[in-house]
Order: C-alpha cells, then sequence, then structure tokens
C-alpha cells in the first residue's frame, strides 16, 4: 500500500522509533535495518523515524546516519514515511544532520529540542527554525524533557507552529493537560512519544504515535487508532489493555533501544541484540522477562507465527 498523508497525519499514524540494528562486532548492519524496516512495515507501520533516540543516534556517526536512512527509503519508501533525526545541542550540526538526512531521501525531520546546554527559550526556537529552514523537508518538534533538560515553552510551540515547514510535535513530555491546551492553540499534528500514554493523547486531539512497541505491536496500535477513530473507544481500550504487558516490556526499565533489540532477536527478526555503549544489551534474564511480556501480550506466538 503507498504512504498516504494529510494534513492532519502528516507522517501517517503509526510509526516506530526504530533501532539500529548493529552486528555482533557493533558495525551497523544495513541488511537488518532494510529486514526490519520491511517487517514493520508489513506489520502495521505507515511510518519510521530514524536516528532517534531508540536508534541510538548519539553514537552513530553521520555517515552511518545518511546510509541508513538512504537504505531505508529505498526499501521502504512508496510505503512508508521515512522521518529522520537532526537532533544536536549544536545548531551547526543539527543543520548538517538535516541537509545529510534530505540528501539521502528522508521525506521528514525530527527536531529534539537542544539538550545538555539548556538553552533559553529563545535559543530553542532559533535552534529550529535553523533546522527548518535548511531544506524543504516537513519538521516533526521532539519534546522529551527527561532527556534534554529542557522542555519546549508553551509560547515556544505557538511561535514555532507559525513556520511553514513546522508540521507536527512528537510528545514525551509526560504533561497531558499541557499537550490538550497546545494541540488547540497550534493545530500542529501532535503524536504521543510514549506508548503508555498513546489512547489518553488520542482523547485530546493527538493523531498518531511515534512508538517503541510498535517494534512488536505496530498492528495494535493501528488498531486502537481505527477503533478510536470510528468512536468504538470500548474496543480501543480493549486492544490497548491487551499490549500493556509489551508496552512494559520495551518501555519499563527506561532502556528502549535495548529492550527493543532484545525483544526483535526473541521474534527472530534480528540475529543480535548489539547496541553501543555506554549501554549494554539485554541479559539473558532480561531477555526472558521481555519474551514473558510478549507472549503475555499475545504476541509472541502471533509475530512468530506470521514469519513462518
Amino acid at each position: 500500500m503507498p504512504r498516504t498523508s494529510s494534513s492532519a497525519r502528516p507522517f501517517g499514524t503509526v510509526l516506530t522509533a526504530m533501532v539500529t540494528p548493529f552486528t555482533a562486532d557493533g558495525a551497523v548492519d544495513l541488511a537488518g535495518a532494510v529486514q526490519l524496516a520491511r517487517h514493520l512495515v508489513d506489520q502495521g507501520n505507515d511510518g519510521l523515524v530514524l536516528n532517534g533516540t531508540t536508534g541510538e543516534a548519539s553514537t552513530t556517526h553521520a555517515p552511518e546516519k545518511a546510509e541508513l536512512v538512504r537504505a531505508v527509503v529505498e526499501a521502504v519508501g512508496d510505503r512508508a514515511w521515512v522521518v529522520a533525526g537532526a537532533g544536536s545541542n549544536d545548531t551547526a550540526h543539527a543543520v548538517r544532520m538535516a541537509e545529510q538526512a534530505a540528501e539521502a531521501g528522508a521525506h521528514g525531520l525530527l527536531v529534539v529540542s537542544p539538550y545538555y546546554s539548556r538553552p533559553s527559550q529563545e535559543g530553542v526556537r532559533r535552534h529550529v527554525e535553523s533546522v527548518a529552514d535548511a531544506t524543504d523537508l516537513p519538521v516533526m518538534l521532539y519534546d522529551v524533557p527527561g532527556r534534554t533538560g529542557v522542555r519546549f515553552a508553551p509560547s515556544t510551540i505557538e511561535a514555532l507552529a507559525d513556520h511553514g515547514r513546522v508540521v507536527a510535535m512528537k510528545d514525551a513530555s509526560g504533561d497531558l493537560y499541557g499537550a490538550a491546551k497546545a494541540i488547540a492553540r497550534t493545530g500542529l499534528a501532535w503524536y504521543s512519544g510514549d506508548d503508555s500514554a498513546f489512547l489518553t493523547l488520542l482523547a485530546h486531539g493527538a493523531v498518531g504515535i511515534v512508538s517503541v512497541s510498535g517494534h512488536v505491536a505496530g498492528r495494535q496500535l493501528a488498531e486502537i487508532a481505527r477503533a478510536f477513530d470510528a468512536g468504538n473507544h470500548v474496543e480501543a481500550l480493549r486492544i490497548f489493555r491487551s499490549i500493556i504487558p509489551a508496552i512494559d516490556a520495551l518501555n519499563g526499565a527506561g532502556f528502549q533501544a535495548v529492550a527493543a533489540k532484545a525483544a526483535l532477536q526473541v521474534l527472530g527478526v534480528l540475529p543480535e541484540r548489539s547496541v553501543r555503549l555506554p549501554l549494554v544489551p539485554a541479559t539473558d534474564d532480561e531477555l526472558a522477562l521481555i519474551r514473558d511480556g510478549l507472549r503475555a501480550a499475545g504476541l509472541l506466538e502471533s509475530v512468530v507465527g506470521d514469519r513462518i
């Protein structure tokens, strides 16, 4: 099915923040990434976010990022939106990342608030505007203060919403009431950046999700959105509750890249669960807990069965 969008859903509905597969010796596994991207789209995702937090963007390098985008766009770009992370605490670096992503064929950019340096809101705004002005690609903001140390203030979101290429927000702030107000004020397409908040944010006007559990539950997340859109909120809640064990398994410890790679190894989608330091791979005991979560959500049998 070809990718589609609308002003309400500029990047589709269900996007997975895709891990970057590595070989056993730590090199980027482009063949594995292509296999994974095709699997995720086949499993219900209509978008993929590359080179984000779960993609270990902080420990991959510029040529690797560009090669990953190029390979995934070539593999699934006619069926899914490919959004590339352009996040840095160095504005000039973020601009270069945006330009390289555009050259590699990305369909959009994910721009996080600058981390570590804790800039003023004027600095946040000017940073994003510099990145947005660097290419013709639409931009999804990314508000994740638990990782960056600085939020997008409401006034900053409103100012950036006036920029012609800023069209969406990935919200991992945990501020559901603030999201409800910002959606109403700005008209930005709001995407949940927290699996546990997906259904609640839909009720506040969100249009989709950028997910970690989409690595294993893309179909269920798409079904939740369809049921909610149809007014069948009871069914949306039933499906959401059914995947809670998987959401917990992939997010509960806070090391999403580690858990997602372990889950994909359990499912036989990836051969390795390698990560780059300072992350360390899941232990066998942690792998068993992740397997239990997938089984409790009814995902282990169904996804593995689809691959037989």
